[in-house]
């Protein structure tokens, strides 16, 4: 059993602007608002949440479906 990373890094696909966020364990994030640019992200089709479309590490439940942590 592998351990899930809570840490991922939220990419702006408008601006480029990244920011570390910590996941929530019990819900998806389903929108997520730039800082930045004030661009709203939502997940690309096929996707659960905004951390496995433009998050560096897919969301917690995603990570024990796939049994890793990348």
């Amino acid at each position: 059993m592998s351990t899930v990373i809570l840490e991922s890094v939220l990419t702006c696909p408008n601006c480029g602007h990244a920011q570390q966020k910590t996941m929530p364990t019990d819900a998806c994030l389903f929108y997520y608002e730039c800082p930045a640019c004030h661009t709203l992200l939502r997940p690309k089709p096929g996707d659960c949440c905004v951390f496995c479309s433009f998050g560096s590490v897919p969301c917690p439940p995603i990570q024990q479906q796939r049994g890793c942590c990348a």
